[in-house]
């Protein structure tokens, strides 16, 4: 048998090490599993032994998971199993994630990437124009546009940002709902405002809708608009008509950005082929300042059970 290798890491207290998995030391099993180590735990130290390479990761998972707090970010056990993945899979790093934060409310965590895909995301939004954000649900894609806006909105790079998406159940025909225009798109919107909520607070939500600097309203009040210094998050792509993505991209003026995200595979319209998102996904490639971003279900940051629910729906529907 291969002589066994050991690696101690040493801290300066219990407490700083514990912090590194999340205070879940059950979450060392996880590790043990990916990298094929045993790991013993005691006061401000960490012993890991097996395999040279597996040694190897333990130490680079948890210098990654250091540098991420000693940055002054609590780690989530999702946050260990995450940094776990990262290094096994050769990807990087949650420590790099996290150097592009969106500015949230007083006193709330700023948003962070939580996978590379998202990260290029990220990047994605503040280098182009007009960014699609393409793949399955939880993948972040709106959450992560919403934050990108509300960052630029409070830097004052932008003056409105504007929320906005298809209401396919109502066929768009809202006028007979009860209440103002708030309330009768509320339902469909939620999410949006689910969002918005958890970045700024209920009370900086309201205050910013009130005074016109959050907008959000149905894609058919978008039509003879001309939307300059704001930026446009149209939701929900892939049930938007073909002629109601050309008159959401053709809205945007002077200093304007737009964020497009849906699903290709949950179109909804009676006719999958009058998808808006499916002409501009092969009308508008190569296109100067639109970027197209791909998400798939590893990159699902809701419960893990999640993804695996999508990927086993996707393999059983094209059987």
């Amino acid at each position: 048998m291969p002589e066994e290798d050991q690696i101690k890491l040493e801290y300066e207290s219990a407490h700083f090490l514990q912090s590194l998995f999340g205070h879940e030391e059950r979450e060392l099993r996880y590790l043990e599993e990916k990298v094929g180590v045993r790991l013993v735990t005691r006061d401000g130290w960490l012993l890991a032994r097996g395999s040279e390479g597996g040694c190897k990761l333990v130490q680079e998972v948890f210098a990654d998971l250091e540098e991420t707090r000693r940055n002054g970010a609590e780690v989530t056990t999702r946050d260990f199993r995450n940094a776990v993945d990262l290094a096994v899979a050769g990807q990087g790093s949650i420590s790099e994630l996290g150097r592009v934060q969106l500015v949230g409310a007083r006193g709330r965590k700023p948003v962070v990437a939580r996978s590379p895909h998202q990260l290029e995301y990220l990047k994605a939004m503040a280098a182009s124009e007009v960014v699609f954000g393409l793949g399955p649900a939880g993948t972040g894609k709106t959450y992560l546009a919403v934050a990108m806006a509300l960052d630029l909105l409070a830097k004052k790079e932008i003056s409105r940002v504007v929320l906005t998406r298809p209401a396919v159940e109502a066929g768009e025909a809202l006028g007979f709902l009860p209440g103002d225009m708030r309330d009768k798109v509320a339902p469909y919107l939620r999410p949006l405002y689910d969002a918005i909520d958890d970045m700024l607070g209920f009370e900086e939500g309201a205050k910013r809708l009130d005074d016109g600097s959050i907008e959000i309203a149905p894609l058919a009040y978008m039509r003879g608009r001309t939307l300059s210094r704001s930026f446009v998050i149209l939701d929900e792509a892939q049930n938007t008509t073909k002629e109601q993505m050309f008159m959401a991209l053709t809205r945007l003026g002077e200093g304007s950005r737009c964020v497009i995200t849906g699903d290709a595979s949950q179109v909804d319209l009676k006719e999958r082929g009058i998808s808006g998102l499916l002409e501009a996904e092969a009308a508008l490639q190569g296109v100067k300042g639109v970027a197209f971003h791909h998400f798939d279900t590893s990159d699902v940051v809701r419960h893990p059970v999640v993804g695996r629910i999508i990927a086993a729906y996707r393999d059983f529907r094209s059987a």
